[in-house]
């Protein structure tokens, strides 16, 4: 079990917008920043704790591919509305995906690139 994560970017405060807009659709939010008053080095998302970091210290460009969970179909739209409206660009709408494309039943996600170029997602699996 991974207790959190993160990815290099190349703009903290570039990003931040980005990622405050497309993971504030998940019900996630800036829980810390380096340093505190500004964010400017990192910034770590999270519920109560950080679970995916972006910070200026680790490479960016490297393109990374990360998921995260979503409580609903409704969620995964959100996201993928609210990433686009935050600079992001599309990578895959929201839609279930295809048991011959590799995906399992149920498997309901939709797919952006950051300011970046990493790719993120939101996915929600239907029982």
């Amino acid at each position: 079990m991974i207790d959190h994560t993160g990815i290099g970017v190349a703009d903290v405060t570039r990003s931040a917008a980005f990622y405050d807009a497309a993971l504030g659709a998940l019900g996630l939010r800036r829980v810390m920043q380096l340093p505190e008053n500004d964010g400017a080095d990192g910034v770590g998302y999270g519920v109560e704790h950080p679970v995916f970091w972006i910070d200026r210290f680790h490479p960016h460009g490297v393109k990374q591919h990360t998921a995260f969970k979503a409580r609903s179909r409704a969620e995964v739209d959100a996201f993928h509305a609210a990433a686009l409206k935050a600079g992001g660009t599309d990578n895959g709408p929201p839609g279930l995906r295809g048991t011959a494309q590799g995906y399992p039943r149920g498997y309901y996600a939709a797919f952006v690139l950051d300011p970046d170029g990493n790719n993120m997602e939101a996915v929600f699996r239907e029982p």
